[in-house]
């Protein structure tokens, strides 16, 4: 998930085996599945962290194989050895592997979003299994085996940010230390580093993953990895409907480029539901003409002002119309400037239905048919209750992993502090240094997939963040899918994701 507004927006039993020898896991961080001291600790002593560790086996993109899953905290520290957060994350781990196996790295993120919508929804061993485009019911939900898992070809790792999932604050140390662009990605690089030391992975092949604000995390961690002279290089960073520059669609008043960014999302929701006359054969079509017209004449005319010809404003208008579905009469009172929640609620106005900001192909219905935007997100409350209970049951339950706290599936994580370090209050824009991470390394590469129905992290803004100067251009790759923010939801399109990045970490490795 994009941002913490967003919320207003099992079989076998675990086994407590100790870690394969290679993994050189200290035994004092080993806790017996079910014991739950992780959690508490003696007046004025640090926790021991509360970890289980499960063996299991699977088959993953076609290949049956045995591995370890690590369910647990990882403690950082400050540079006086004092424990200051720790760190929530599931590993899965190939048992005997071969030399030079990759690791994929990966979180959502909100900020403040736990790691369980692409753990129980895309990568993970197992997932949720959900209706496509519809809300999600009550439980029990279906929890499946996920045959898309990367796992074949990757160890996985799913991290959780302090604030997030089960990770917190420890001792006296302040939540809000780890709450922004810059520290957040500084704890998540330290934990990192923990990890390839305690698994010895530090000369593996290294794949970093994010949904979400979880790209820009991304973007930030790369930088992060990527400095001091004690380097973590990359093999590639994968961003999942991405937001690198945060001013393209800022929805402020004389911000022209969220029009345009936001006019082919709009194209593409429309011909979904064939509110288009003529109607383009595919939403690729759909999106070309409207990325075309946004970058041209529509952009153009927005930048005039006041000062647009009135046969120039017509001709603009009636393009529009015939672009998104909407009239001229709503459009000319709209100054030919809608915004999204507008959109929401005007596209489907005549049906009584709205649409989602994560995914227009979801629709909802609301107390009436009046207001100017919709009461909630048909995209967001239609899957909301499907993948904390999955996480909860599956870690839980099946790999054995006790605790007292609750799963913070998106959190409270504020406030956040934007700033990069640089102490102006700015709109973020981390892409100049994800461009950099690219520059310095010849071998990262970087690999982009974005939803034609997300409104949430539109593709337009995407694609206009890595076309700038200074990103190598051979080194970026696109993929569309046919669904919304979080793709996997869609069966087809979750396993294009998996069929895609698999292809992308075989390659890069």
């Amino acid at each position: 998930m994009r941002f913490a507004s967003l919320a207003s927006l099992a079989t076998l039993l675990a086994l407590a085996a100790p870690l394969p020898a290679w993994s050189q896991t200290p035994a004092k961080a080993e806790q017996k599945a079910g014991d739950g001291k992780g959690d508490k600790a003696p007046a004025g002593e640090a926790p021991a962290p509360n970890r289980v560790v499960a063996k299991r086996s699977g088959v993953f993109g076609g290949v049956r194989m045995n591995y370890t899953a690590i369910v647990g905290e990882t403690f950082l520290r400050d540079k006086a050895g004092k424990p200051t957060a720790a760190i929530f994350s599931t590993t899965y781990l190939k048992d005997s592997p071969e030399p030079n196996r990759p690791v994929f790295f990966l979180f959502n993120g909100g900020p403040g979003s736990g790691s369980l919508w692409l753990h129980m929804g895309a990568f993970g061993p197992k997932r949720v299994n959900l209706p496509d485009a519809k809300d999600d019911g009550a439980p029990p939900y279906d929890i499946t085996d996920n045959p898309e898992s990367l796992l074949d070809v990757a160890d996985l790792v799913f991290i959780d940010p302090v604030g997030t999932g089960w990770s917190y604050a420890l001792g006296d140390t302040d939540p809000k230390t780890f709450w922004g662009v810059k520290s957040d990605a500084e704890s998540i690089a330290q934990f990192i580093r923990l990890w390839l030391n305690e698994h010895n992975r530090w000369n593996a092949p290294k794949f970093l993953g994010g949904e979400s604000y979880g790209t820009t995390r991304s973007a930030a961690v790369a930088a992060e990895l990527n400095r001091d002279y004690n380097d973590v290089a990359l093999n590639g960073v994968v961003l999942i409907s991405t937001i690198l520059d945060f001013g393209l669609e800022a929805e402020d008043e004389g911000n022209e480029l969220q029009h345009m960014g936001t006019l082919p999302s709009y194209a593409a929701a429309a011909w979904y539901h064939n509110k288009l006359n003529p109607r383009p054969a595919t939403v690729e079509a759909a999106a070309a003409e409207a990325r075309a017209f946004a970058t041209g004449p529509y952009v153009a005319a927005l930048l005039k002002g006041n000062s647009l010809p009135a046969d120039e404003r017509a001709a603009v208008r009636a393009r529009m119309a015939q672009l998104t579905g909407l009239s001229e009469a709503f459009l000319d009172r709209a100054n030919l400037r809608v915004t999204p929640g507008r959109f929401y609620k005007e596209l489907l106005r005549d049906r009584g239905l709205t649409i989602g900001r994560l995914d227009a192909r979801y629709t909802g219905t609301d107390y009436d048919n009046a207001g100017e935007e919709p009461d909630n997100d048909p995209s967001f409350y239609g899957i909301d209750a499907s993948y904390p209970a999955a996480v909860n049951a599956y870690l839980r339950g099946d790999l054995g992993y006790k605790t007292d706290r609750s799963y913070v599936s998106i959190g409270p994580v504020g406030p956040w502090d934007w700033r990069l370090g640089n102490g102006r209050d700015a709109y973020v824009n981390v892409a100049p240094g994800l461009a950099r991470s690219l520059r310095e390394n010849s071998r990262t590469k970087v690999w982009v997939g974005q939803g034609w129905y997300d409104f949430a992290t539109p593709f337009t803004f995407a694609e206009y963040a890595m076309n700038r100067p200074g990103w190598p251009k051979d080194r970026v790759e696109f993929h569309y899918y046919d669904a919304g923010h979080m793709m996997y939801v869609h069966d087809a399109d979750r396993k294009k994701l998996s069929a895609d990045l698999r292809d992308f970490i075989r390659r890069q490795k």
